[in-house]
């Protein structure tokens, strides 16, 4: 019992002083559970949860249905968990804001995978740029259940001309973590490229989006994928 005296203490001023650098994940979620549980030892707990879930990750990204079966969490527990990767998904995201240049497929994907972290649901994003490449702004187009989001080409054309986007990028995740592009994803870049092109507005790149990995459908195409329309916009600009 004494040597857990001021233990909360002094986990807290080891992450002030030195971050979670080599900290092993039950102990990364102790850490966070200490303010959904204010008192108590939460290090069972957190051991329970990463035998469980398998990560750090994979806890984080589990459901609030699957989280609240396990005993000892609570609702704000459970909340405060699915927080984080929200939270950081946005912090990410904020850090770079309109006017950033975006040369190629990979400065894109940076800037777009933070709005698919953690995602539960297939969803549909546009990238807009103008006609230099700056980033004019990220606007969701649609959320899907687990299998699927239609992509509305109605949504897209608004998203692009109240920006004043002169390129774009369409982007959407695969929640079955198989970045290989469906023949639905290809005839959907041809469709979405085909719409705005007669309102000035030219699809540079459809990317996809798995835990870990993206593939650009323009790099496919390139390396032998199945025959796109041809895809506007120089690389670099």
């Amino acid at each position: 019992m004494a040597s857990h005296i001021g233990h909360r203490g002094r986990v807290k001023t080891e992450f002030l002083t030195r971050g979670l650098e080599g900290w092993p994940d039950h102990r990364v979620l102790e850490l966070l559970l200490f303010y959904a549980i204010p008192q108590g030892d939460v290090n069972p707990l957190a051991h329970e949860l990463i035998d469980r879930f398998g990560s750090l990750a994979k806890v984080l990204d589990a459901s609030p249905d699957e989280l609240s079966k396990v005993t000892g969490l609570g609702e704000h527990s459970v909340a405060l968990i699915k927080m984080i990767p929200a939270v950081s998904g946005r912090y990410v995201a904020q850090r770079s804001g309109p006017g950033e240049l975006v040369h190629t497929a990979n400065d894109a994907a940076k800037l777009l995978s933070p709005y698919f972290y953690g995602a539960a649901n297939e969803m549909v994003y546009v990238l807009c740029l103008d006609a230099k490449g700056k980033l004019l702004g990220i606007r969701k187009v649609s959320e899907g259940n687990i299998l699927n989001s239609d992509v509305n080409i109605r949504r897209v054309a608004e998203i692009c001309m109240a920006l004043g986007a002169v390129y774009f990028y369409l982007a959407h995740n695969h929640t079955s973590q198989l970045a290989f592009p469906s023949a639905e994803d290809w005839q959907c870049t041809d469709v979405i490229k085909c719409a705005l092109a007669p309102l000035g507005v030219s699809l540079v790149d459809h990317l996809i989006f798995v835990e870990g990995d993206v593939v650009s459908l323009r790099e496919s195409e390139r390396s032998g994928g199945r025959k796109l329309l041809q895809l506007v916009g120089p690389e670099p600009w």
